[in-house]
Formats: structure tokens, C-alpha cells, sequence
């Protein structure tokens, strides 16, 4: 590779400093002497904060203006955290690699000292802070008596108020957790068939311009063939839903050799109703298989939930 400097976009908190900075250690190690600065970006998502993620529409409040920043050629490289980056294709750019990925699941954190051990051993009527609405979904569908508070900011701003009263238990991705140092905060992970993970959650996409051949082919040297196939499959289930990142929709892989079987929910948002589909097929076709387990939601009327879901 003759470039000798490849910039990176990314989001300036501490998680996704961390995400871009993993990205450029690898890259480093590909091209021996490749400077790999990064470029900060703030979103929309970074400017308000004041307002729940689903108010303000959810769909690339983190992304969009990363991605700008590459189409403008201000850097080569946008590092997101998959589960934000909308399904509908940002012309000019592409998904060129995606990292082996991290733990997908769900984690429940509670005050530090207070123990639990399993979600039906909350407290009633606990306070649980999230903004997801695809984990109070799943979670008052399983524990209809629990209050759910809203939550944004840091990892570290949201564990120093958990810590200080201000809510019962969070609910956070393990990967970040793991990523940032506070594994050890994890008091329950959350996996099916309680609690589905969101698409692509625990993966790293990269994009760059479609017509920047050299770092199509560097990126390729660092995609993971099995995560690729994975979140092929699950983000094909969100877009022919037509569901965004934040619909009360849940996913999750199992590969064994060439086979591939995906697991989807869809639910309202109270969490009453929970429609589910499971399939398999072959690793080599995962959009095949994505857009399957999609219709079978759809036949079971899965459209109307995530209609009243985005209007709640």
C-alpha cells in the first residue's frame, strides 16, 4: 500500500475513542509505518442530549455526520458502533469490513454492592434506567411491573448515578462495559429467549468511499468472514422490516461450519405482544436467510407492532 496515512472518523466519547483507536492498532500492524490519526466528529446524537433517543427520530443520530465527514474527504475511515449504522445504504460510501465481534448480549448493572441473580429476582416495581426501547420491550415482557427511566451519557456518567440512587438497575451492552474496564460491573448478562441483542450489537462497522480502492483493500485484511455473514443476516431482518436501529426488534446468530440459524423478535412497546421466527440456512446466502425470518415476522403481523412502537 503506497498511502501512508489513513484517517479515521470517529465519535469523541471514551467508547468510541476506544473503537476507533482498536481500529488503528490493527491497521498499524497490517502497514508498518501507516500514521493513523483520528479525526473527531460531533453528532447529533453528541448535541442533544436532553432529549430520548426515539424523540429525535433514532435513525443515524450517531452515523450521519461521521459518514459526512468521509464523503467530504475529511477522513477515509468511518468507525461506528454497528448497531447505530442505519440498514439504508449512504450513497458514496460502503460497509467495507466489520472485526471479529465482541459479546453481543445485554448486561444487567445494579448499585454497587447490591446483588441479584436473575432478572425475575429485581425487586417489584424496581426503577430500571435504559433508552432502548428494544430492552424495556423484552424486559416488561418478562417483568411487567417494572419502571423504566430514561438514560443518556457516558458509560461513567450513567454508573455514578445508578450508584447514587438514581435508578434501581441499568441496562447496558456488555461489550461497552468490557471495553471500557467495567466488566466487573456485571451483575446479570440478559440473553434469549429473555433478551434479544440488537442488531449488530457487540460489532464494529467500517465504512469508507466506494471508490477508494486502497482502503477497500486494506479493510478486507481485518473483516471477520463469520461477524460479516452474522450481521449480514440480522441487519437484512431490520431492513425489510423497515424497522430503525431502535425498533423493539431482536436478533441472534448461531454458525456452525457452512450453517447459520437467526432468531428474531418483534415486539410492542408496552411488551405484550411478542411475535418470534426462527430459521437456518446456508452461511454463504446470510441476506437470504435475513430476509426470511423477516417475512415470518411480517405474516405474524409483526409491521403494526413497530408502527405503534415509533409513535410511542
Amino acid at each position: 500500500m503506497s498511502r501512508s496515512i489513513v484517517r479515521i472518523a470517529t465519535r469523541a466519547s471514551r467508547l468510541a475513542l476506544w473503537q476507533a483507536q482498536f481500529v488503528a492498532e490493527r491497521l498499524k500492524a497490517l502497514e508498518p509505518g501507516l500514521e493513523v490519526p483520528l479525526v473527531h466528529v460531533t453528532t447529533t446524537g453528541d448535541q442533544v442530549t436532553s432529549v430520548p433517543l426515539s424523540g429525535m427520530g433514532g435513525v443515524g443520530v450517531f452515523t450521519r455526520e461521521i459518514q459526512q465527514a468521509v464523503i467530504d474527504g475529511r477522513a477515509d475511515i468511518a468507525v461506528h458502533s454497528l448497531k447505530d449504522l442505519p440498514t439504508v445504504a449512504t450513497p458514496g460510501i460502503e460497509l467495507a469490513a466489520v472485526p471479529m465481534r465482541a459479546a453481543p448480549w445485554d448486561a444487567l448493572v445494579l448499585p454497587l454492592g447490591a446483588t441479584c441473580a436473575t432478572l425475575r429476582d429485581l425487586p417489584r416495581a424496581a426503577r430500571v434506567g435504559t433508552g432502548s426501547l428494544r430492552r424495556r420491550a423484552q424486559i416488561l415482557h418478562v417483568r411487567p411491573d417494572l419502571q423504566f427511566l430514561d438514560v443518556r451519557g457516558n458509560v461513567d456518567t450513567r454508573l455514578r448515578r445508578l450508584d447514587e440512587g438514581a435508578y434501581d438497575a441499568l441496562v447496558l451492552a456488555e461489550a461497552g462495559l468490557d471495553r471500557l474496564g467495567f466488566a466487573d460491573r456485571i451483575t446479570i448478562r440478559l440473553m434469549p429467549p429473555d433478551v434479544f441483542p440488537a442488531v449488530g450489537q457487540g460489532a464494529l462497522g467500517l465504512e469508507c468511499r466506494h471508490d477508494d480502492h486502497q482502503t477497500l483493500a486494506l479493510l478486507a485484511r481485518i473483516t471477520d468472514a463469520v461477524t460479516f455473514a452474522s450481521v449480514t443476516a440480522e441487519r437484512q431482518v431490520l431492513n425489510r422490516l423497515r424497522a430503525g436501529c431502535h425498533a423493539p426488534v431482536g436478533v441472534s446468530v448461531t454458525i456452525a461450519e457452512e450453517a447459520m440459524t437467526l432468531e428474531a423478535v418483534v415486539l410492542s412497546a408496552d411488551g405484550v405482544q411478542r411475535i418470534e421466527s426462527r430459521q437456518s440456512g446456508r452461511r454463504a446466502e446470510p441476506s437470504a436467510l435475513g430476509e426470511a425470518v423477516a417475512d415470518d415476522l411480517l405474516r405474524q403481523g409483526a409491521a403494526p407492532l413497530i408502527e405503534e412502537a415509533a409513535r410511542s
